[in-house]
């Protein structure tokens, strides 16, 4: 691993001892800078993933990103023994695999975690779901909490904070509820327009915040109000 940007030993100390006492906000720069120290630096972030991951955040998130996309081998040994399904744990109430989600969002295949995640929407529905490819709102409602919330933390912890239900349900609570003003802010229709799948949405980091996974405007309202009002966020 060729390590040409290599800190000085006090650095590595102070990035080492702002990381583990700072802020969501301030930890995922010095993340992304002690990934680009090469080999020192991703054995700081080795040991923060290994004492933080009780608690999996956006930045024990992009931990594990930054050393799973080094591929060294010592990296991956280390991650094929501590954490063989990633940061998040996978609970389904209906033995749903999320493993395939998970991979492409550590990848930051973004557009394959949506088309995933609506397949596992339709996995949680039922047979006739399936077939269709699509949800009807009461359907939604009987979703197991369990699920909702791991699709979502994977989101969560794998988009640095940016994305998933959740941060959806919270723009859309600041907002009144008002669902155009949602549609605006998080870029799914400018003006009178819808925005066009797959080429108008933004696959990446740069999107704007809650962009992501999407949800099918274009058959009404009601699948989506129904997700972000499920009990699965009051617990």
């Amino acid at each position: 691993m060729d390590n040409t940007n290599s800190p000085s030993p006090d650095q590595l100390t102070e990035l080492q001892e702002k990381l583990f006492s700072e802020s969501l906000k301030k930890q995922l720069p010095i993340i992304s800078e002690l990934a680009s120290f090469g080999e020192v630096g991703l054995e700081v972030l080795r040991q923060f993933l290994e004492q933080e991951s009780a608690s999996p955040t956006p930045a024990v998130g992009e931990a594990y990103i930054e050393l799973y996309q080094a591929n060294s081998p010592k990296f991956n040994q280390f991650l094929a023994d501590k954490f063989p399904q990633g940061v998040v744990p996978l609970k389904s109430e209906r033995n749903i695999d999320y493993s395939p989600l998970q991979e492409a969002l550590v990848k930051r295949e973004f557009q394959e975690a949506d088309r995933l995640t609506l397949l596992k929407r339709c996995e949680l529905a039922g047979e006739q779901a399936m077939q269709r490819k699509w949800i009807y709102f009461t359907e939604v409602e009987n979703f197991p909490s369990t699920d909702l919330k791991t699709m979502d933390q994977l989101w969560y912890v794998y988009s640095q904070g940016k994305f998933g239900f959740s941060v959806q349900r919270k723009l859309w609570l600041s907002l009144g509820k008002d669902f155009p003003k949602l549609w605006e802010k998080i870029a799914w229709k400018k003006g009178n327009l819808w925005t066009r799948y797959p080429n108008e949405f933004i696959w990446d980091l740069s999107a704007p915040v809650g962009h992501l996974p999407l949800s099918n405007q274009l058959r009404g309202v009601r699948e989506f109000a129904s997700l972000l009002s499920h009990p699965a966020w009051q617990e």
